[in-house]
């Protein structure tokens, strides 16, 4: 049931007593970068300040801007010569966040991804298709090495080319596929197109899915199109990639591996605590990292620690799924919308397909928000009154729902443009800029 049951099992106190060890490690560590050093100095932090895990309070926040703006050596704690990977963003609105492993890391995170597929029930006899992109996206190492330190046999298949993914899947009997949750609902449509049905023409068993923010509602539609449980990850690059927090069986919850990584959900807006349960802004501090440590590194990632023990027995705590970012929440007509609330919605309608797209747009001085929705194949059938019923519906269901009123246009199945990485939900021409999800 454990892939490390001493460990996963800590009591209260004795994970706690190692946290406090491991974050003196980290700002030994830390203190060597450039950033850290001058920030340390400037403020008299060290090591030995650090008695109990709540005085990571006494230390400054890490933001992305930082790693921007110190890029790409700035926050280097270790010489270059023990290097041996890195993994960065795109960088496509400015310097890309650059991460650097030495072998301790690598080691490391390899152990926490077994960890994680391990607590999702993934086992060495599995045959492991991994349809996520490789190379400097984490996704594709950060699993391949959890996979093959699992024992598993690994398809590193890659992203896109459905038909391939198909023919991998029944050539070697792929039991288990991670993907991102808005692939899997356009590779169902392939298997319709195909004529196979992914209940009997496969040996699917299990699921992992991540990499981008979904709902439940899109969760229980994967698991319902495909036969097979899906279970949820949670990860960012700067804190190496996937494995930082992961559902076990019981599907309540991701545990987050609290020896490795020390968890504050904060108020986005004042920066304090907020009580578990409550939802605000996950911040991160690596514990078991050497070459590029962070501390407080804000996510701006929306959840809440889940109160309670995990029927599972495993000590960590639970975070709730993602809702959303702090800054991917738009302004339309006075009300704060995030894009999960709408997906939320369209989800829950039968005769809604698997994908969409808000476009934020200026129309005669004032702003409005045009949701296009994909419908069902087949589902339309010439008869324009069901089409206006299913607008009709739409539009009054997510104006309950984010109190504004959208413009909803239905379209046919796959004619809203994908993309091989995180889907594009949303669209804002106000600024003439795109926000990725």
């Amino acid at each position: 049931m454990y892939w490390e049951k001493q460990l996963e099992t800590l009591a209260h106190d004795e994970l706690k007593k190692l946290q406090t060890e491991r974050l003196k490690q980290t700002l030994t560590y830390a203190a060597r970068s450039p950033f850290y050093k001058h920030v340390f100095q400037q403020k008299g932090i060290r090591p030995e300040l650090i008695k109990q895990p709540d005085d990571i309070r006494r230390l400054p926040f890490t933001t992305k801007q930082h790693l921007r703006e110190n890029f790409p050596y700035g926050f280097l704690g270790a010489p270059k010569q023990e290097l041996i990977r890195l993994h960065s963003s795109s960088g496509t609105t400015g310097n890309p966040t650059v991460i650097f492993h030495n072998r301790h890391d690598i080691a490391s995170w390899a152990n926490l991804m077994a960890r994680s597929l391990y607590c999702a029930g993934v086992r060495d006899t599995d045959v492991f298709q991994n349809i996520c992109g490789y190379g400097l996206f984490t996704g594709g190492l950060g699993f391949q090495y959890g996979i093959e330190r699992l024992g598993c046999l690994s398809i590193p298949a890659g992203a896109g080319n459905s038909l391939r993914q198909i023919k991998l899947m029944q050539d070697y009997g792929t039991t288990v596929v991670h993907a991102i949750p808005s692939y899997l609902g356009r590779l169902y449509e392939i298997f319709q197109a195909e004529g196979l049905d992914p209940r009997k023409d496969t040996d699917l068993r299990l699921f992992v899915i991540g990499a981008e923010p979904h709902t439940e509602e899109q969760r229980q539609r994967i698991e319902e199109m495909f036969g097979v449980k899906a279970y949820n990850s949670f990860g960012l690059s700067e804190m190496n990639g996937p494995g930082v927090a992961f559902e076990c069986t019981e599907q309540a919850g991701l545990h987050i591996w609290e020896d490795s990584y020390l968890v504050e959900i904060l108020n986005p807006d004042t920066l304090e605590p907020v009580p578990d349960g409550e939802v605000g802004e996950l911040v991160l501090t690596t514990l078991d990292r050497q070459a590029m440590p962070l501390i407080r590194y804000r996510t701006r990632d929306l959840t809440r620690i889940i109160p309670g023990a995990c029927a599972c027995g495993r000590t960590h705590a639970r975070l709730d799924r993602i809702t959303g970012r702090s800054d991917d929440m738009f302004i339309i007509k006075g009300c704060n919308v995030f894009p999960m609330q709408i997906e939320g919605v369209l989800l829950k309608i039968p005769e809604v397909g698997s994908d969409y797209l808000i476009t934020l747009e200026q129309r005669n001085g004032a702003d409005e928000m045009i949701v296009d929705v994909e419908v069902k194949k087949d589902w339309f059938n010439g008869d324009i009154t069901r089409l206006d019923h299913l607008t009709r519906k739409i539009t009054q269901q997510i104006r309950d729902e984010v109190l504004a009123k959208p413009i909803v246009r239905l379209v046919e199945p796959g004619s809203i443009p994908k993309s091989e990485g995180k889907a594009v939900r949303v669209k804002d021409t106000r600024a003439l800029n795109t926000v990725k999800l």
